[in-house]
């Protein structure tokens, strides 16, 4: 009997062990500033080896349900030095962050642990073999089958053409920022992001430029400056800038928002339908009492779960998102047309009325063509409520259908990969996200033939428009918000210049360009712009020369950085115009032209470049790929 007991007991003591190792457990704690002890709103927390992620409350508090296995977390914050902790057997683990102080200063200690490369947000690991192999230590997270459905449209590049074929052109403006981020959460997971993903225009206006502010009755000024293409040395690179008018949150109008809401069952993810949540708690705390809010959410149908809510009642508006849950189809055109008639109901003469649609993009009840949505949000853009699209979460993401809502329905798009992201959006820039300032928004440049024997428009290849277009007041351009900065790039073969790119056919009836040389001779081109105001149907004209004066020593930072960025894309896309490109001298150009770095966006560019380099140093050649 006493024999028996004791085997009971060993058992017993076995079992808890073993039960012990397997249970999952509870980590918590609160984030604060190591200096100030201030708490931390939004601190970003990736768990090591796993897609699990989490983030701080308004009172800097988290709580992470772990594996037994999963026993290393990440804490990162825009600003601040991120830290990697070994949770061992902690259930309480209060945090302390150190604000960057400089370039490097990216994780605590050390900018590299081991063969885990951490950045800003997320862990990246060093890829072995593929894009889509083994971390080292780690595998990838197994993805089933035809899990992976993004959808991107393709993009045929911007050519060169020849100023005596075609001496002006026109485009649409986009302050869109949507590929940038979604080319960070490529890189940040180990793989090269899919050409089509890289819209390089989109990766240039992620960030701001320190154009001059608007000193005249336009809303918007204009920039310009030309200098040698760091990519090509015989040829120039002319930098357009607008920078939009800038005014202080207390002057901004009353804004009606409508926070459109994807609660379909394919929003379950960690980094969709929870981040979500996250994301617009941050909106909400910028709310003010005169702003008003409404939330429509959609599945197999959609539902109006509040209406009209003012600003000042924060807790009631976070209330009601907390407690959102996914499941279900998703009916998106149900849920379209029930925001915008809210947002109808609730028009402000003179204010900022706007639907936020929030969502994976995969509809696949009701209306769900692109041809049925585009058609179906111009309806509604007459009604004078502007359209922000925000995408979320990876597999079944639909780039491309949310490209074409906000194209079409007076808005702008971000892709939203962490609650980093959504802090730029919604409290960074929170009035050039969503407070509009000048509406068909149009660009159009004449190019001098006696300087300019050719050109190319960097990026923007679906926003380029007929020349006719330009004084169409009819024909539907992008937006630019309060102080918002818009950046554009041309890429010129000087007169003189022979090039591979032009092939210019002998014309019977072509004129010289003596006398274009005479009387414009110091003109590179002549630069026009029109736009609306928010609440306007008439265009206003706007337009200056460009001087052609290239001076190698005054290319300002401005100049160097967006060349950095453009060429950086260039080399993503392994694009045919890269030319002399090289990740080594546009890193070596970006950090020479990070200049003030307030938020530490730029930074995190340079170190992505870094992670870019290393993921494309275990990639095979094209050469040895075409061997396959």
């Amino acid at each position: 009997m006493k024999q028996s007991m004791l085997v009971l007991l060993a058992a017993l003591i076995f079992y808890s062990l073993t039960l012990s190792e397997t249970q999952d457990r509870l980590v918590s704690g609160v984030v604060t500033d190591a200096v100030n002890g201030q708490v931390l709103v939004g601190v970003d927390i990736q768990v090591v080896g796993s897609q699990k992620s989490g983030v701080t409350n308004q009172k800097g508090h988290y709580e992470l349900r772990l594996e037994p296995q999963e026993g290393v977390l990440i804490f990162s914050y825009a600003g601040y030095i991120s830290k990697r902790i070994e949770v061992g057997n902690k259930k309480d683990l209060n945090v302390q962050l150190t604000q960057k102080s400089g370039e490097n200063e990216n994780v605590a200690n050390e900018s590299e642990v081991g063969d885990q490369i951490l950045l800003h947000h997320t862990s990246v690991r060093k890829v072995r073999g593929s894009t889509t192999g083994v971390y080292h230590g780690i595998p990838t997270p197994y993805a089933p089958p035809g899990w992976n459905t993004e959808d991107y449209d393709f993009i045929e590049e911007n050519n060169f053409v020849s100023t005596m074929d075609q001496a002006t052109s026109t485009f649409s403006i986009d302050v869109d920022r949507a590929s940038y981020s979604n080319m960070r959460r490529f890189i940040l997971q180990g793989s090269a992001p899919p050409p089509d993903a890289i819209r390089i225009e989109e990766m240039i206006n992620y960030f701001d430029y320190s154009y001059p502010q608007p000193l005249s009755d336009h809303p918007v000024v204009m920039y310009t400056e030309v200098g040698m293409c760091p990519w090509q040395p015989e040829h120039q690179l002319l930098h357009i800038g607008l920078q939009s008018e800038k005014l202080a949150l207390e002057n901004l109008p009353a804004a009606n928002l409508v926070f459109l809401l994807d609660v379909s069952g394919s929003m379950y993810a960690e980094n969709k339908l929870p981040l979500l949540i996250s994301s617009f708690r941050l909106l909400v705390g910028e709310l003010r009492p005169q702003d008003h809010v409404s939330i429509v959410t959609y599945a197999g149908s959609s539902a109006v779960v509040l209406e009209g809510k003012s600003g000042r009642y924060k807790t009631e508006i976070i209330g009601v998102l907390e407690e959102l849950q996914a499941g279900g189809s998703t009916a998106g055109a149900g849920g379209i047309l029930s925001a915008y008639a809210i947002a109808k109901k609730y028009f402000i003469e003179g204010g900022n009325n706007r639907v936020i649609l929030a969502t994976d993009g995969d509809f696949n009840v009701g209306v769900s063509s692109d041809g049925d949505l585009v058609r179906l949000i111009e309806r509604e853009r007459e009604s004078g409520v502007f359209l922000s699209v925000l995408g979320f979460g990876m597999g079944n993401y639909k780039d491309n259908k949310m490209q074409k809502l906000a194209d079409h329905g007076n808005g702008n798009h971000n892709y939203i990969d962490n609650l980093t992201e959504a802090k730029k959006v919604f409290v960074n820039e929170f009035g050039g996200s969503l407070f509009t300032v000048a509406k068909d928004v149009k660009i159009q440049i004449e190019f001098n033939p006696a300087k300019v024997a050719g050109y190319r428009l960097v990026g923007y290849e679906n926003r380029k428009l007929e020349n006719r277009d330009f004084t169409d007041d009819k024909k539907d351009a992008g937006e630019l918000g309060m102080g918002h900065t818009m950046t554009a790039l041309y890429e010129i073969i000087p007169a003189g210049i022979e090039s591979h790119w032009l092939t210019v056919s002998d014309k019977r009836y072509t004129n010289t360009t003596t006398e274009t040389e005479v009387s414009f001779g110091d003109e590179l081109a002549y630069l026009k712009l029109r736009y609306k105001d928010p609440d306007g149907s008439a265009s206003k004209l706007m337009s200056q020369p460009v001087k052609a004066i290239v001076d190698q020593k005054s290319q300002s930072e401005n100049y160097k950085w967006a060349s950095a960025v453009a060429g950086f894309g260039m080399l993503l896309r392994d694009s045919e115009f890269k030319q002399h490109a090289t990740l080594e001298n546009m890193l070596l150009l970006a950090q020479g032209s990070k200049g003030k770095d307030t938020f530490g966006y730029r930074t995190e560019f340079i170190h992505l470049m870094k992670v870019y380099q290393k993921i494309k140093d275990q990639l095979p050649s094209s050469e040895e790929a075409s061997n396959k």
